[in-house]
């Protein structure tokens, strides 16, 4: 299909990239922090952050409220896909995180002998999506390209070191009072929105409802990232998981000298014992010895596979780890909380800014994102959870089709792209919103760099004429491109 840009109608400037800002709505006050702001934003990690910039392109205020001083500065997530990276080239940071990443090739299950079991390769060209399907990284690297982003924006506000104290809202806003954690000193601001990015341990989710949906897995693994001393070629670039055996793992390739194993632990294990540098040279000698590499960092973590099953109440919402939490099998966790934000941000932004649209108008576009975005989610977690499955427990070919209810004929696994719920669509499949590509223009530019965060109406040259006719005067804020053939 060969698109050609058209024209736009009604669109009195681009909303892609980060230096276009409204001057007169900066939340920066001579140093100080504007009493009045659109949204305020619980935690900067990278979906908090994320969230700020898509607002802010919008055209709308944030403050981003964040406990500690300063980016961890250690490994966390590792991984995020074409849809993902299509979010950071709105936010025009995609040929910047490019030059500090790493294309991964796929995933391969083997048994204990290192017979393949199955094999979850990834398409060596870009997606539909404009990228490529999958990426490693190191989640500071990403926090710091975020943050000089929102440095360059008047339109958002970070400040760090401070808890977030009570949060009260009525029909018109929200109050939000934090402290800063070495002074002691309050600052109570009213925002139209908040936004909880805070993570599994959310305040703000505290303000809405504890109740989580609990899918079943849970389980201990410790995570241990080093830095090789000089490369090691024979580790691979794909994804390796090492299937049943005594103790199953999983191998990752990061970017540069960096490599992770994640090694499942047992209920009799002594967490403080495991955790010893003697312990995990002992667990991953098979791989790696002393000589070759350094530990930069071990920790036990806790997979958890839940869902809060209320993501918002009146003017308070939560996303990321704060709504729902995943095993790291399908590299999905941080994907999850972006796809939430990129949800979300548009509808906030609507909210905000649009005084022409009625209260009841917003109410169902604030209502259709927890509901377009529960039965995305929750098909990865349940994915995840048979992936994690299949690595605890399946070492031979026929525990591996018993672990799959298609009885897959293939040794081969292909990526899931879940679609969304029923959101605008309720009680009519036709309206339900699905994922669109991102094809080139005819000028060899990307659909999102024409169109930024913007409608767009896609329409045949045959019926192009008909429709700009039809329209003629009319002020829509509505780009217009031209599909030209098939």
């Amino acid at each position: 299909m060969a698109l050609q840009s058209y024209r736009t109608l009604g669109i009195a400037h681009s909303m892609h990239h980060s230096d276009t800002r409204n001057d007169e709505k900066s939340v920066n006050t001579d140093g100080g922090i504007a009493k009045s702001i659109d949204v305020v934003i619980v935690g900067c990690g990278p979906t908090g952050a994320t969230l700020s910039l898509l607002l802010a392109q919008c055209g709308v205020s944030t403050l981003i409220l964040e406990r500690e001083k300063s980016i961890y500065p250690l490994p966390r997530a590792v991984h995020f896909d074409d849809q993902i990276m299509r979010v950071f080239q709105t936010l025009g940071v995609a040929e910047t995180l490019e030059k500090v990443t790493r294309y991964n090739p796929g995933m391969r299950f083997v048994d204990p002998n290192g017979k393949l079991l199955l094999d979850w390769p990834r398409p060596a060209g870009v997606s539909d999506n404009g990228w490529y399907s999958s990426y490693r990284f190191h989640q500071p690297d990403l926090e710091t390209v975020l943050r000089d982003q929102i440095q360059k924006n008047t339109l958002t506000q970070l400040k760090t070191y401070v808890d977030v104290c009570k949060i009260e809202q009525n029909d018109e806003q929200v109050n939000v009072t934090f402290k800063d954690r070495q002074t002691g000193v309050p600052v109570c601001v009213q925002a139209q929105f908040v936004v909880g990015c805070d993570g599994a341990n959310s305040t703000v989710r505290q303000h809405i409802s504890e109740s989580v949906e609990d899918l079943g897995f849970n389980a201990h693994w410790l995570v241990v990232d080093v830095l090789l001393n000089q490369d090691k070629p024979e580790l691979g670039d794909f994804t390796i998981q090492h299937c049943g055996g005594d103790r199953p793992a999983t191998y990752v390739r990061c970017p540069g000298n960096r490599r992770r194993w994640e090694i499942s632990l047992k209920p009799g294990d002594d967490l403080d014992a495991i955790t010893s540098e003697e312990s995990i040279w002992n667990l991953i000698g098979e791989w790696l010895s002393p000589a070759e590499a350094t530990i930069e960092r071990s920790a036990v973590y806790e997979f958890k596979s839940l869902i809060a099953k209320q993501w918002r109440d009146g003017r308070i919402f939560i996303a990321g780890d704060a709504a729902h939490l995943t095993s790291p099998f399908m590299g999905q966790g941080m994907c999850a909380s972006i796809r939430d934000v990129s949800n979300l941000s548009w509808k906030l932004a609507k909210c905000c800014l649009e005084t022409n649209i009625s209260d009841a108008v917003k109410e169902t576009l604030l209502v259709s994102y927890q509901s377009e975005r529960i039965p995305n989610v929750r098909e990865y977690i349940e994915t995840a959870i048979r992936l994690g499955a299949l690595i605890e427990s399946c070492d031979t070919e026929e525990s591996l089709k018993q672990a799959f209810a298609d009885k897959r004929e293939s040794n081969k696994m292909k990526s899931i792209v879940p679609s969304l719920g029923a959101g605008l669509g309720v009680g009519c499949k036709d309206y339900q919103g699905i994922w669109f590509p991102q094809p080139m223009l005819s000028s060899g530019q990307r659909l999102d760099d024409r169109i930024g965060q913007s409608p767009v109406l896609l329409i045949s040259a045959a019926l192009l004429s008909e429709y700009l006719h039809q329209y003629a005067g009319r002020e829509l804020d509505l780009a217009v491109i031209s599909v030209e053939g098939e």
